[in-house]
């Protein structure tokens, strides 16, 4: 019985071209993409902010933190903004863990590269990175993806930025937080 749930809980659904191109669609993308905008602007520009006002280049603890807690709060904006108009994903693997699940079709989900710290693997930096996405994608099925848990309102984007800014403080001085755009690009020169 249990396999069959786990079986019947894979709903890929490939959509068509023209629900992609409908108007609600482009509001969708157009939400996503200023949130993302935003989020990335807060979140790296919390981490150049700390390299101006700082002559260490190493990153300290307090400097983690607040970089953190800048993540955080503009993920948390970010998800508030867009979700009641994309469902405020504003990640890769949340979109792909969304129509994995069957919350969205593939075609409506398809839209700096770091390293890994000194003395880690490339593996490490993978098992970091699946361990953070794990959580991030989980947090959002468990505050949002469930119809039937009703409207969790704002504890949704709270508990979605808090991840991410926990992920940040967990693995950001080991694999960057962004292992990911380095395996899409394919450069490990930091591995």
């Amino acid at each position: 019985m249990y396999l069959h749930r786990v079986i019947t809980t894979f709903e890929l659904a490939i959509g068509s071209i023209g629900d992609s191109s409908s108007g609600a669609s482009i509001k969708s993308y157009l939400a996503e993409f200023f949130a993302t905008l935003l989020f990335v602007f807060a979140g790296v520009g919390s981490a150049i902010a700390y390299g101006k006002l700082t002559s260490d280049a190493a990153l300290d603890p307090a400097g983690l933190v607040a970089i953190a807690i800048a993540h955080a709060l503009a993920l948390f904006v970010g998800v508030s903004m867009a979700a009641n108009i994309s469902g405020g994903h504003l990640n890769p693997a949340v979109t792909f863990g969304l129509a994995i699940g069957g919350n969205i079709t593939v075609i409506t989900g398809a839209v700096p590269t770091h390293g890994v710290a000194d003395g880690m693997s490339g593996l490490q930096g993978v098992v970091f990175e699946i361990i953070i996405t794990f959580a991030l994608v989980y947090t959002v099925y468990a505050t949002t993806a469930d119809p039937k848990k009703g409207a969790l309102g704002t504890i949704a984007p709270i508990a979605i930025g808090f991840i991410v800014g926990a992920n940040i403080l967990a693995a950001g001085p080991f694999s960057g937080g962004s292992f990911g755009p380095a395996a899409v690009n394919g450069d490990f020169s930091h591995s």
